[in-house]
């Protein structure tokens, strides 16, 4: 994968309980959904700007503005990823209703890679398969 910078958009109410630390995390270690980027690939986290998720529009289109003059970077080599808190039935909360919304507005803005997840907690993953959460698919 050419990506250059991953974007990784966190739920603005989980974050208020949440360092994102999981999601960092897996992103230096390239496991769970960042297991393909390279060590050169940079990433930058922000939230959705609370429920209904609107608040993405203006931070996805600066990213998009602002990267080709600062850092060299055109909207193919950036990948958008959704957090796990955002698109999975977790402790948190349920799936986000506003998902489909929210990549609307990333895709509007230009952004093709759109991913699904970041942190895959193993407890959480385990609550899935055995039915306490719902399983989703993109």
């Amino acid at each position: 994968m050419d990506i250059k910078l991953a974007a990784i958009i966190q739920c603005e109410k989980a974050k208020n309980r949440c360092s994102g630390y999981a999601c960092t995390d897996s992103f230096y270690k390239k496991i769970n959904s960042f297991n393909d980027y390279s060590s050169e690939t940079q990433y930058i986290s922000f939230t959705c700007g609370g429920c209904n998720g609107k608040g993405v529009g203006p931070k996805i289109n600066n990213l998009v503005r602002r990267m080709p003059k600062l850092a060299d970077i055109k909207n193919s080599e950036i990948a958008v990823h959704l957090s796990s808190c955002i698109v999975l039935d977790n402790r948190h909360s349920d799936r986000c209703s506003n998902v489909d919304y929210m990549k609307s507005i990333i895709k509007k803005a230009g952004l093709k890679t759109i991913i699904e997840g970041t942190y895959i907690s193993k407890t959480a993953q385990k609550k899935r398969e055995s039915g306490v959460y719902k399983k989703y698919t993109q």
